[in-house]
């Protein structure tokens, strides 16, 4: 990518996050920042179901992002992970690691005392543009 091609920084959102204090992602050069995801549907709902559920929706929609931006969950370099309560770190680790078949990114997880909507996780990553 040259600089004639795209900026050096581009701040991208959905429609759909309109009114948010925050940029969905961030492209800089060929790398992608995406801000924290936690596990909310198409209603914005947090799911029900518990730890296991919510870390399957957070990776969807994080899934879902990188590929709308331009990458995929194969080219991420490092994740962020952020837990309401550590003791169920184990059990989102599970569902977790389901996501990289083809390696494990750099990782930190830790605990937060509350996640936006009452959530049990909160994921960020950063990637690789495809």
């Amino acid at each position: 990518m040259g600089c004639e091609d795209k900026p050096d920084v581009e701040y991208l959102s959905s429609e759909s996050l309109k009114g948010f204090p925050f940029s969905e992602a961030v492209r800089v050069g060929n790398m992608l920042y995406l801000s924290g995801q936690i596990g909310i549907d198409a209603s914005r709902k947090v799911v029900p179901g518990g730890i296991a559920a919510e870390t399957q929706q957070t990776m969807e929609n994080i899934k879902a992002t990188l590929e709308k931006y331009g990458s995929s969950l194969d080219h991420v370099v490092k994740v962020t992970c952020m837990l309401a309560d550590m003791s169920e770190w184990a059990k989102m680790n599970e569902v977790y690691v389901t996501y990289f078949s083809k390696h494990l990114p750099a990782r930190s997880a830790l605990g937060a005392n509350g996640l936006a909507l009452g959530a049990r996780v909160e994921i960020e990553c950063i990637a690789v543009l495809k």
